[in-house]
């Protein structure tokens, strides 16, 4: 009985074995059909911002886990997209007729008056129609509002105050003396408005970029972008802190690094119907609608006083207009600029200052205008290339630094630039030690136009975030934000519509308002200007710097 009762329990034990190790081989079995076929269909579903650049997302190396700091950047961008959806709402149309005219739009000045004082109020109630004469029973149109004084070289921007109906309150501050013109332009319709933001945010194949691979003596060149619908190979340029990605086709046989220069150029591509297309040519186009308006006569009056305004500070943002011209000379509304008037005023303000000039060629105007009017900078070579190089001027007497970096991409120019040089903006601020004679000026906007409005939100908040950091171990280096310029109203509006650049200020003032930055509303000031270019005159420029002055001294 007793060696019966052991062999049964040998066997027993024997038996109980090979079922586990069977249940192993079942478990690594199972884990390996997981990580094979339902891992891969389950990995794409999950929200990385990497992935959103790129068709095949399965096919790009990410982080198994996001940080929370990702995940809050992330759910700050659909924050404001979901905000920008409201704010630019669907509006479908079968004909242009039941789309705003500017002709057939009504207007009336509010409370008229006989006489009009210097700071009185000009309030002008619009009454948008459409070309058949119906009242609109919405808004959304983009409009532009200006009074002027050309023999004065005088300008301002007016107030638009949207009620969303089909009516609007155009808003103007008489800053001067004398016979002011007003303008009430319709660049497009709430129609138009529509159907430029829901094609911007379609696609992002309406640029072509080229890279050249240089492979000893020959070179290659493949097409490249912030988006690739394709199968083939790629090179992955990506900064999986910030989340920002760029790629190109990989050449045969060719390494990634040997990626050297690239270009760009537009693809005949586009996501507006041919209905929405004719909202956009030249007679639809920033349209006046105060055809028949008289211009006013403003007078000073005997009981005005004169209010002592505080100087410009970091952190102030001013209401719309911020500012005016007068004598074409910047003057702003909310605090007081002292103007810079002379290369030695220029020099004892500069002087010991390190300065970083960031962005697109808007503010490598400002190195041109410094190199040109400051005789004592001298240029140091960097060796690059073209237009888009590294510039870098120096008066080693006075220890003035200045310093000229693109920002990273997308970068849009048919003229070849190295990339090698390419460094995203969050990168630079954060590699800059900091301290009170330091500062830095960005600029952020014009490249993106081409782009679906995520790339430039998440942009925007690495810079914000990078500019915290550089706060908290330097808090007396001072930012200042270089707004964007308005630009030709007739060139190609799908792409480069200031409709698109309003956006950009909007997105820029929710993401800095929390900020102790300097912002120069360079928006306002083209408008006040009517500089109808991108690269505005020097004399516009030359107002840029100096209310740049008027922060750092």
């Amino acid at each position: 009985m007793f060696i019966s009762l052991r062999l049964l329990s040998r066997t027993s034990n024997l038996t109980t074995w090979k079922l586990l190790v069977m249940m192993m081989y079942v478990l690594a079995a199972l884990i390996i059909l997981i990580v094979s076929k339902n891992f891969s269909k389950f990995w794409p579903k999950l929200d990385f911002p990497i992935s959103i650049y790129h068709y095949n997302a399965s096919r790009i190396p990410l982080c198994p886990k996001l940080s929370i700091e990702q995940t809050n950047i992330d759910l700050k961008i659909n924050k404001i997209k979901k905000q920008l959806d409201q704010l630019i709402p669907y509006r479908p149309f079968s004909h242009v007729n039941t789309t705003t005219s500017a002709a057939h739009s009504v207007v009336r000045i509010i409370d008229p008056k006989t006489t009009y004082c210097v700071t009185d109020k000009l309030d002008i109630l619009l009454e948008v129609r459409d070309y058949l004469g119906q009242r609109k029973k919405y808004g959304g149109d983009f409009l532009r509002a200006r009074i002027s004084s050309p023999d004065l070289k005088a300008g301002a921007s007016g107030k638009v105050t949207d009620f969303n109906n089909g009516t609007y309150l155009v808003s103007f501050t008489l800053f001067w003396e004398g016979r002011i013109s007003v303008s009430l332009l319709l660049i497009h319709p709430s129609e138009g408005v529509s159907a430029l933001w829901r094609a911007r945010n379609r696609g992002y194949d309406k640029v072509i970029f080229i890279g050249q691979f240089i492979n000893g003596t020959s070179q290659v060149f493949t097409e490249c972008g912030l988006v690739l619908n394709t199968s083939a190979e790629l090179c992955q340029y990506l900064d999986h802190r910030d989340q920002e990605a760029f790629y190109c086709v990989k050449p045969p046989q060719v390494s990634c690094d040997a990626l050297a220069q690239l270009k760009s150029k537009n693809r005949e591509v586009s996501y507006l119907s041919i209905l929405e297309k004719s909202l956009f040519n030249r007679f639809n186009t920033g349209m006046e609608i105060l055809n028949s308006f008289d211009s006013i006569n403003v007078s000073v009056c005997n009981k005005q006083t004169i209010s002592l305004k505080e100087k410009c500070n970091l952190g102030m943002w001013s209401p719309v207009p911020t500012g005016y011209v007068w004598n074409n000379i910047w003057n702003l509304v909310s605090c007081n600029l002292s103007h810079f008037y002379t290369e030695t005023q220029m020099n004892v303000c500069l002087k010991g200052k390190l300065i970083y000039i960031l962005g697109d060629s808007t503010t490598r105007q400002w190195m041109e205008y410094f190199t040109k009017n400051i005789r004592t900078l001298k240029s140091v070579d960097l060796h690059g290339f073209g237009n888009l190089r590294r510039q870098l001027v120096v008066d080693l007497e006075r220890k003035i630094y200045i310093q000229w970096q693109r920002h990273g991409y997308p970068l849009i120019g048919s003229n070849s630039y190295s990339a090698k040089e390419n460094e995203y903006l969050a990168r630079v601020i954060d590699r800059i030690a900091g301290d009170r004679n330091t500062i830095i000026v960005f600029s952020l906007g014009q490249h993106f136009r081409f782009f679906p409005i995520d790339i430039f939100i998440r942009r925007a908040i690495n810079v914000h975030n990078a500019i915290e950091r550089l706060f908290q171990r330097s808090p007396e280096t001072k930012v200042i934000l270089k707004g964007e310029n308005i630009r030709d109203i007739n060139n190609d509006p799908e792409r480069l519509s200031d409709f698109h650049g309003y956006v950009h200020s909007l997105v820029l003032k929710d993401i800095f308002q929390d900020l102790d930055v300097g912002i120069i509303d360079a928006w306002d000031m083209t408008v006040a200007y009517g500089t109808n270019d991108v690269h505005p005159p020097e004399y516009v420029v030359e107002n840029q710097i100096k209310m740049f002055l008027n922060y750092i001294c």
